[in-house]
C-alpha cells in the first residue's frame, strides 16, 4: 500500500512537481503517509523528471520544442534563454533555476543539449532537489495540519479554505516565489504599471464605453453602420478587413509617395510566393530589410521585419491569409488623423502622433534582459521583448550603445506614442489634404508615415507605409501625459465626425452596409486570422 502511493507520488511529480509536492504534505499532515517516505518519493521523482530533460536535450537537440510532450512544456524562446542562461553560468545554474518560475524546464534542457558532463548535472539536480522538496513538503505538512483539523470541526467550511488554499498556493507562485529575486520584482512591477496604466489596458477594458457610444450614435441616426459611408471608396469604410494592397495601389495611382510594394495571394504555392518576392525585390531593385505583413491585418499583428532569404522563407511557411511585402522605409514613423467632410473645401489633420522606438543603453556590465527590466518603460512590456529578442537576452552591449526593441511604431508591440499636436504644420496639412482629396471617396482615416524627422514632415516630406479607416485610431491619445477621460473623449468625438460624414455620403448617395454584411465580414475575418 505504501509503496504504490510513494510510486504515485512519483509518477505524479512528472506531471506537476510543486503540486505534487504540495499534496504529499497533506497526505502526511492527514497521517496516510510518513514524511520520509513523502519526501524519499518527491525526490525521486523530481530527480527522474529531470534527468528526462536532461536526457531530451542530447537525445533530440533543438528539436526538443516540437516533441511531445516537451512542445506542450517548453517554447522555443524559452530554451533559447535557458541554454544563454546554462552557458553563461555553468552547472551552478541547476541549482538557481530550481528555485527560479519558467527556467528550470529550458534549462534543464539545455543542460543536456549542451551535453554537460553527466556526473556534475547529476550530482547538481540531486543537491537541487534535495533543498527544494523539503521546502514544498515540510511547508504543506506545517500549513495543512492546522488546515485539516479546522475541516474536521467545519466541515461546512471546506469549500471556503479550499479555494482559500488554492488561492494561497496561485499568490505563493505568481508572487512571493518572483518576489525573491530582482528579475522577480522587475517582472511583478512591469506587471503592476501594465494595470495601473490605462494605455496598456487591453482592448476589452479601454473600449466599453466607446462602443455603448457608437451604439447610441446609430440609434439615435438612424442606423448603426452609417460609419460605413464615411469612405465609400473603402469596403466597410474600413472597418475590418479592406485591403492594404488595395488601398496602397489607389494612393499610388492617385501619385501618393508609396514604398513598393506586392501582394502575396495565399492561394500560390510557398515557391510561388518566394518567386513572387525575388521577382519584385529585382525589380524595385530593393535588398534587405523587407517588410511582411496580413493584408487585411491590424494593430501590426502578425507583421515581420525581414533580414535575409532565410528568413523570408520561414515567415512566409507559417503564414494562412494573403500577405503583403512591402519595401522597408527607413526614418521616423508618425500618425497623422485626416478628416473631411464633403461639403468642405479642404480637410484638416485632427491628431497627430509621434511614435518613438522604446530603446535600452547598454552599461558594458548588464546584459540586455537586466538592461529592458531596468528601464521604466521597457520593464512595461518586458515580456514581449523578452520573448522577441529570447536569443540576445544575455548579451551585454557596449557602453553607450543604445539597442533599440522594436523596429515599427505600433503600440501593442512596444512602441512609446507621444501627443504630436505641435508637428503639425500648414505645408503638412496642405500635403495630406492634396493626397487625400486625389484618393476619391476618401473623407476619414489615419495615416501611418515614414520621414527623414519631425522637420522633413513638417515640410510634407514623407511616405506612406499604411492607410487605415473608419476603424483607425487618433493615436495620441496614448500619450502617458493623457488621462484614460481624456482618451474616451476623443474617441467618442471622433466617432461622432464618422457618423456625420457618413451621413453626408449617404444624402448624397453612398451605400451603407447592412448591419448583417458587416457582422458577416467581421466574422469572415476573425476565422481567417484565426
Amino acid at each position: 500500500m505504501r509503496l504504490g502511493l510513494m510510486l504515485t507520488i512519483a509518477l505524479a511529480t512528472l506531471i506537476s512537481e510543486d503540486l505534487t509536492c504540495v499534496g504529499a504534505g497533506l497526505l502526511v499532515a492527514r497521517g496516510a503517509l510518513g514524511l520520509t517516505p513523502a519526501l524519499a518519493a518527491c525526490f525521486l521523482g523530481i530527480l527522474g523528471g529531470d534527468l528526462l530533460l536532461y536526457g531530451s536535450g542530447r537525445a533530440f537537440g533543438s528539436r526538443v520544442v516540437r516533441v511531445a510532450p516537451f512542445r506542450w512544456l517548453i517554447a522555443e524562446a524559452d530554451l533559447t534563454r535557458g541554454r544563454a542562461w546554462f552557458a553563461q553560468r555553468g552547472p551552478a545554474a541547476i541549482l538557481g533555476s530550481r528555485f527560479v518560475p519558467g527556467l528550470r524546464f529550458p534549462t534543464y534542457v539545455a543542460a543536456g543539449l549542451l551535453r554537460a558532463p553527466f556526473r556534475p548535472v547529476l550530482a547538481w539536480f540531486a543537491i537541487a532537489a534535495a533543498l527544494w522538496v523539503p521546502i514544498l513538503v515540510g511547508s504543506a505538512v506545517w500549513i495543512g495540519r492546522p488546515i485539516l483539523d479546522l475541516l474536521a470541526r467545519y466541515e461546512r467550511l471546506a469549500l471556503p479554505i479550499l479555494g482559500l488554499g488554492l488561492l494561497g498556493l496561485w499568490l505563493t507562485g505568481n508572487l512571493l516565489l518572483p518576489a525573491l529575486t530582482w528579475r522577480g520584482r522587475r517582472r511583478l512591477w512591469g506587471r503592476w504599471r501594465r494595470w495601473t496604466r490605462w494605455e496598456y489596458w487591453p482592448m476589452g477594458l479601454l473600449y466599453p464605453p466607446v462602443v455603448a457610444w457608437v451604439l447610441w450614435l446609430g440609434l439615435r441616426r438612424g442606423g448603426l453602420t452609417l460609419f460605413t459611408a464615411a469612405n465609400p471608396a473603402i469596403p466597410d469604410g474600413g472597418f475590418i478587413g479592406e485591403s492594404k494592397h488595395a488601398i496602397l495601389s489607389a494612393l499610388e495611382a492617385a501619385g501618393a509617395p508609396v514604398p513598393p510594394h506586392r501582394l502575396l495571394p495565399i492561394a500560390l504555392s510557398l515557391e510561388e510566393r518566394l518567386e513572387r518576392v525575388q521577382r519584385f525585390r529585382a525589380e524595385a531593385g530593393l535588398g534587405w530589410p523587407l517588410v511582411l505583413k496580413p493584408d487585411a491585418g491590424q494593430r501590426g499583428a502578425g507583421l515581420f521585419i525581414l533580414r535575409s532569404d532565410a528568413a523570408l522563407r520561414e515567415a512566409l511557411a507559417g503564414v494562412k491569409v494573403d500577405y503583403l511585402v512591402q519595401a522597408f522605409a527607413p526614418g521616423e514613423e508618425f500618425g497623422v488623423f485626416y478628416a473631411r467632410r464633403p461639403d468642405e473645401a479642404r480637410g484638416r489633420i485632427i491628431s497627430l502622433t509621434e511614435k518613438r522606438f522604446t530603446q535600452v543603453v547598454g552599461d558594458g556590465v548588464s546584459p540586455l534582459g537586466d538592461l529592458i527590466l531596468r528601464d521604466p518603460r521597457a520593464v512595461c512590456m518586458a515580456p514581449r521583448f523578452e520573448r522577441n529578442l529570447a536569443a540576445r537576452l544575455w548579451e551585454v552591449p557596449a557602453a553607450g550603445q543604445a539597442l533599440p526593441l522594436v523596429e515599427i511604431g505600433t503600440h501593442s508591440r512596444g512602441a512609446e506614442f507621444r501627443d504630436g499636436a505641435a508637428l503639425v504644420t500648414p505645408a503638412l496639412e496642405v500635403a495630406i489634404d492634396r493626397i487625400s482629396q486625389g484618393y476619391a471617396g476618401f473623407y476619414f482615416g489615419r495615416y501611418d508615415l515614414r520621414a527623414e524627422s519631425a522637420r522633413a514632415l513638417g515640410d510634407g516630406r514623407f511616405s506612406i507605409v499604411e492607410l487605415n479607416g473608419v476603424s483607425a485610431e487618433s493615436t495620441h491619445i496614448y500619450d502617458a501625459r493623457h488621462s484614460v477621460l481624456y482618451a474616451w473623449r476623443t474617441l467618442c468625438a471622433q466617432w461622432r465626425l464618422a457618423f456625420e460624414i457618413g451621413a453626408a455620403n449617404r444624402d448624397r448617395g453612398a451605400q451603407v452596409v447592412p448591419l448583417r454584411a458587416v457582422v458577416a465580414h467581421f466574422l469572415a475575418y476573425r476565422s481567417a486570422d484565426a
